[in-house]
């Protein structure tokens, strides 16, 4: 099936017509941090910095016992 020239270069023309209107609208809104994801993220980094202080906690006092001071030593456990 033959395409006529006049029915191609209306083809043509409507595609470069649309060409030139794409990525004019409107932009979509900016990303933005609701309070409840914030409180989540704020909340597992205090996880992990909490869990890596204690580990370093305990590779300097040797264990989990008696790094306060209070005299709780492992036969209170």
């Amino acid at each position: 099936m033959t395409v006529s020239k006049r029915l191609a270069e209306k083809k043509v023309a409507k595609f470069e017509k649309n060409i030139t209107k794409r990525g004019t609208g409107p932009m979509p809104p900016k990303k933005t941090f609701d309070p409840e994801q914030f409180v989540i993220i704020l909340f597992a980094v205090l996880m992990v910095a909490s869990f890596i202080f204690q580990m370093v906690r305990m590779a300097i006092y040797g264990g989990i016992f008696d790094v306060d001071g209070l005299g709780f030593g492992e036969a209170a456990f």
